[in-house]
This record gives structure tokens, sequence and C-alpha cells, in this order.
């Protein structure tokens, strides 16, 4: 077979047509890749242009750029499989999720039934099941893998009705993130006629449990710049035909509020604040803008909308509705964030009531139950969580039987019965029951203690400050193996991420931890434009900060080297995502520093993202060429941008999913095209492509095969002896 591929492969080769750049001669490289056309495109914002020459592979509908995308696949693959020790990473992968116990997906209860995913050992996806209360009899709803013949399908979400009788169940296909919604008759097990497509998910029930509200998507074409443009959140009700479905909530039906084109409308009912309805508008902008409205409008037709917050009002990460309470978390004064509340009836976030003062750990995030509101703080590495009284307005810690990254979840906020969540980086996660009333910890009725051989829990984790490079220290967690020797010769893969706020809060990962138990040096750098250290940490990697989010990243891999754990001809670096800013230009601004870099599903090419058709709701975070300051930020960011021709580059994988619609393969797929184009190293690049993928999947089949195939070409171009090319 694999001579077969071989053959194919170089029959692609031969009848590719297109010019070849200069620079990527087979004298310079002992890799032969496709032919990549260069073309005389560029684009003028404010005075400069900026020349991108592999601007056709952004046509999807042309041939040529499939054909394209289908060869690098091709000699990908062809590659991959050579490689000596994947297929064992993806063995052992396969083997402890054998052994674990099944995986409950934050189950949620209405009117007495329980509702959850379960995925059990070795299964791919998840499937969907019920309780009548929490240590009742498991039934199963709905088998993902058993639904439509020959298709592989994962269920991206569940929504009981408030009296429990009708689930919706949406699913996609091949990691898609764009849904089919389908209601069930829980008691007969059955579906009703309601099927909607395509849609990006459920906002609520009504109360009287014949009705629903979702969001409309105008195509399911992930490369279509309009697809995502001026949404509805929509009204369908049970029986009905989806061309009947209201426009509940859009800039179509409320012109006077002048919703950005690229923003996702959404409105949604909540059973603990019953008088009223709220909408609003979310983009990756951090801060919350919401409106309200009296319940009794709901069906009047027309609502008059009031604004509860605007982004001014800096709320963020949480907000809760309690009966006539708000209580949201705030950055207004407080860095690190505090906890503040106003009334329903005459929000004023201004005077609003102070529920919980900043302290020298961030507050991450609330929930609440029928009798506390929760609080979770994180000092970057360990999170403690308080209660609040609802009654009696005192506050208190919660006694943790472990610690660790800590996370609450409450099955139903009609009662106090809560699932707490603890993590770290060499300890596998352990999930307890937790009656807030009593404040008692018990056995868990869903997530049993996973089980892992010795060397998985007996890895070393070391919390470190490395200095940036403007002085500003960087938090960097290091995990290995006892008896580690720092001579530099080791082996070591750096991750990075920094974006959107999101920090990379300890979680005990069994693919980067199998790597540790193989000798290699795993590294988190928590990097700025996380908020790892609170709201000034996320802004001082933003925009026009973002250059220090990459920088941060270059100072950590520096720190490894110079302390010994590894070397620049050792050490791999990976982005994800948003990730791939960080990673893209962490290697073109400094390619002498790592031996290898994973570009995964990467945002490589930053000025063209707001051109497809999930960027234009990411602006809020990276900025817009329209803008001239702007621009320059994003020139700055931009990965592909900033590739030279005849330069050393490091070994380079970038991965893309045909069916993403986050981050379109073309974004990766430019980059490597630069790459293979310009090094002049003799390092292999190589563009995977994952046509059964999305931006991820659940399907954990998929899942290992991608990331064997990842981890294996860094850990060969690093030099680990396990992983080299067969003969």
């Amino acid at each position: 077979m694999r001579n077969i591929i071989f053959i194919l492969f170089i029959y692609l080769l031969i009848g590719c047509n297109g010019q070849k750049n200069k620079s990527n001669s087979e004298s310079s490289s002992k890799w032969t890749y496709p032919l990549t056309r260069i073309v005389d495109s560029a684009n003028t914002y404010w005075g400069v242009t900026y020349k991108d020459p592999y601007r056709w592979l952004e046509n999807f509908k042309d041939s040529a750029v499939v054909k394209w995308f289908k060869k690098q696949a091709i000699l990908t693959d062809s590659v991959m499989n050579r490689i000596t020790g994947r297929d064992e990473l993806r063995a052992e992968w396969k083997k402890l999720d054998n052994l674990q116990p099944p995986v409950y997906y934050l189950p949620d209860r209405e009117n007495g039934r329980v509702f959850y995913q379960k995925r059990m050992p070795g299964e791919k996806v998840s499937k969907v099941y019920y309780r009548e209360g929490i240590n009742g009899a498991e039934k199963l709803l709905f088998d993902p893998l058993n639904y439509i013949k020959g298709k592989t399908l994962s269920v991206q979400q569940i929504l009981p009705s408030f009296d429990g009788k009708k689930l919706i169940i949406s699913y996609a296909e091949n990691g898609a993130e764009v849904s089919t919604l389908k209601v069930m008759n829980v008691d007969s097990g059955k579906f009703l006629s309601d099927s909607i497509y395509p849609m990006a998910g459920a906002t609520t029930w009504t109360f009287d449990n014949k009705s629903f509200l979702y969001i409309w998507l105008r195509t399911a074409d992930n490369v279509d710049p309009s697809s995502r443009l001026n949404l509805k959140c929509k009204l369908h009700f049970l029986g009905k035909s989806v061309k009947d479905d209201i426009d509940f909530f859009s800039n179509e039906s409320y012109p006077s509020l002048k919703i950005d084109p690229k923003v996702y409308p959404f409105a949604f009912l909540n059973r603990d604040s019953r008088d009223y309805v709220v909408s609003g508008e979310s983009t990756v902008q951090n801060e919350f803008k919401f409106y309200y409205a009296p319940i009794s409008q709901f069906s009047s037709g027309k609502i008059q909308w009031k604004v509860l917050c605007a982004p001014s009002d800096k709320l963020v990460k949480g907000i809760e509705f309690i009966g006539n309470k708000i209580f949201a978390i705030t950055y207004t004064g407080a860095k690190n964030y505090k906890l503040i509340c106003t009334d329903m009836n005459k929000p004023d976030w201004k005077h609003a009531t102070t529920i919980a003062e900043e302290k020298n750990t961030t507050l991450e995030s609330i929930t609440h139950s029928k009798d506390f509101l929760f609080l979770t703080y994180s000092d970057g590495i360990n999170r403690t969580l308080f209660k609040y009284g609802l009654k009696d307005g005192k506050t208190h810690e919660i006694k943790l039987p472990l610690t660790g990254n800590a996370s609450i979840s409450c099955i139903d906020p009609g009662t106090n019965d809560c699932l707490v969540n603890i993590a770290s980086w060499n300890k596998p996660p352990m999930e307890y029951f937790f009656d807030a009333g009593t404040g008692k910890f018990s056995q868990s009725p869903f997530n049993q203690p996973p089980v892992y051989p010795d060397e998985y829990k007996n890895l070393v984790v070391e919390e470190v400050s490395v200095k940036g490079h403007d002085g500003v220290m960087i938090p960097l967690t290091i995990i290995y193996k006892n008896g580690l020797k720092k001579d530099g010769a080791n082996v070591c893969l750096m991750k990075g991420y920094g974006e959107y706020g999101i920090s990379l809060t300890p979680n005990f990962s069994v693919m980067l931890n199998s790597l540790a138990v193989r000798g290699v040096v795993v590294a988190i750098a928590h990097v700025r434009g996380g908020s790892e250290k609170g709201e000034e940490w996320y802004k001082a990697g933003y925009k026009t900060t973002k250059p220090n989010t990459w920088k941060d990243f270059i100072s950590c891999a520096e720190y490894l080297v110079s302390n010994g754990y590894t070397s620049p001809d050792r050490l791999a670096g990976t982005g994800t995502s948003a990730g791939g800013i960080l990673i893209s230009r962490a290697i073109t601004e400094r390619p002498d520093l790592f031996a290898a870099a994973i570009c995964n599903v990467g945002d490589a090419n930053a000025m063209r993202a707001e051109f497809y058709s999930n960027g234009p709701v990411n602006i809020p975070e990276y900025g817009t060429v329209k803008d001239s300051i702007e621009c320059k930020a994003l020139y700055e960011m931009d990965g592909m941008m900033h590739v030279i021709n005849n330069t050393k580059y490091p070994a380079v994988i970038c991965v893309g999913g045909w069916n993403d619609p986050r981050v379109v393969a073309w974004e990766p797929g430019k980059f490597a095209a630069a790459l293979q184009n310009a090094s002049i190293s003799g390092k292999p690049v190589f563009m995977k492509v994952n046509y059964d993928n999305g931006h991820f999947t659940e399907d954990m089949d998929v899942t290992y095969a991608n990331f064997a195939d990842q981890y294996a070409f860094i850990l060969w171009q690093c030099g680990h002896p396990d992983f080299h090319l067969k003969n």
C-alpha cells in the first residue's frame, strides 16, 4: 500500500502546474513539494503595499486550489507513515483511554430528570443519556454513530425543556461546527418532525415548553465571507415549518439598535429570573453587551429593549441573573477583577454594590445554586472556591479535599447539588459531589477517578518566572520525568497561546504527559494575552501590544536553553488556533532558536483573517485593516507576511481542518507555502490536511491520529531516538 501511495504522489507532482519560487530549488532542499505558483497580488492600506503572492490559495472553489491541498496532504501523509514511534504513541493513547471509567459531560437537571453526554472507554464520540434523578437508572437517548448510516456525527449541544419532556439535540459531521438541530420526545425516545439546518446553537426554551430560540446561520459555507454576517436569533414553534420562524432579535428586526453585522445576536430566558427576557450581542470581545425587557413583552411582536450593560461598563468573565439581582465580574478599578451587583428593575453599574473586593488572586468565574453564589479565584496555578450566601450576604471559603485547578458547576440551580472538579499538571482530575448547603464532599455519581500507570503519576512540575524582553516576569510551567539531566540534550516541546484573555490553567494532558514519560521536557508558557495575571496581562498582549505574546514565548525558549533543559536543535514550539500568531511569529522572528514547530489550525495570516466567514467576529480581538493603527498591528501579527526568502527556518508542520469554520485551512496553508518556497535549511515543511476534521473534533480516533502525526514529526526533527524515518 505504501508503494501505491508513493507512486500516486509522484504522479500528482508531475501533473501539477504553476510557477515555483527560485529560492526553493532542489539543491536547497531534499524535500520535493507540490509546485506552488506565485501571483502578483497585493493590497495597499494607509499608503503601504502588502504583497500577498499566495492569495490564490484562498479560493476553495478553484479546482487548482483543491488539488494543491490534496497534493500537500498526500506528501505529508506519505512521510508521516514512515516515522517510527508514531503508531506506538497512538496505540498508547488508545490503550490508556480503554483503561478509563466513562467520561460524563456537564449533567443538567430539569424537572428531576438529569441529561448528559457520556463517552465509554474506547468509544469515538459521546452518546446522550438521561436519568430520573441523580441516582436513577440510565437510559440511552441518542447514539450519533448509528443515527445516519455511514456518517461520523458528534453531538454539539443538548438542551432540555424546562419540564424535562423534550430535548434539543444538535449534531455536526466531521467537526464542521455547523449543526443540525432535532427535538426529541424524551418519553418515547423519538424525534419530532422539527429539523433546522444550518444553525449555531439553541439558546433557550420558552417557559411553556412549546418553542425555543436558536441562532440562524445564513449558509454552512466556512469560506463564504458573508455566511456569518447579519445573523438572526429566531423563534421556532414546535410542529411549525422553519420557514415560519420569527426573527426574534437581529439588526433587521431591531434596526434602531444598530447591531453590528459581524456579531452573533442571541436571546434567552432564565428560570431563576423569570420576569425578564434578555438579549445580547456576542463577539470575541470580553466585555458584555446585553439588553432586557419585561417578560410580558416576549410575545408582543415588538419588544422595547433597554440597555442592560454596555462594553463601557467593563463586565467580563461571568454574569448571573437571580431574581431581580444581577451579579457580574468587572475590572473597573480592579485589575484582578471584583464582583458587583445591581438591580434588574433599574440597572446602574456605576453605583453597583461591591459583593467581593479585588484580591491578590484573579477572580475567574461565578455560578450559582439555590442558596449560594460561587466565586472561583486563581493564583495562576491553583484555584480556590468561595461561596456567597444569597440570604445572609456572608462569604466563606470552601475547604477543598485537594489542591489544584478547581472548578464548580451546578447540576440544578434550583438545588444546592454541585460538582467540583480538581486537576493539576501531573495528577489526573478528580470529581466530587458537593452539597453546598452542608459543605460536604462525597463521591461523584458521574465521573470516577481515572486510572494511569505509575510513570504518569510521578512527573516533576516546576513553576518558574522568566524575565521577558522588557523586564516583565513571565510564568513558565515545566514538566519532566524525575531524574532529568539539565545538560541541554533533552527534546523539549513548548506550548503557548496568549489570546482572548484565556489562561492556560493546570490540566492533566494524557497526550503531552505521554511525551514527558518518554523523556521529553514539556513546557507551557503563560504569555501575555492570557489573563494569568489579570486584565492588564490580557491587554498587554492585545492588538498593538500583541508582539509581547511571541516575544514572551521567545524569552521562555531562551530560558529553557540557558538553563540546560534543552538546546535550539532539540526545541520545538506549538501554537493552536489563535496561538498560530504566537508560533508563526516566534519562528519568523527567531528561526535560529527552534528545531521544529507545529502551527495547528493556526491563524498565520492575520491580515486576511477578517475576510472569511468567522473573521469579522474576531475583529474586536485583533483589529481590522480598515483602521490605520490596527492595520499595522495586524501586519506585525502576520506570520506569513514575515517569511523571508533564503532563510534557514526550522522544520514546520502546518495543520488545517478542511471543515474548519474558525480558522479556514488556507491560513496555515499559505504559511506552509511561503515557508516551502523560502527556507534553505533543508528541513521539511509540511501541510497536513484533516479532511475528517474541523477546528477540532470529538472523534477520538481522528484526534489521536492527528496529534500522533504532529508529535511524531517534531520528535523526529528534534532527534528523539525513538522517532526517525523508516527506509
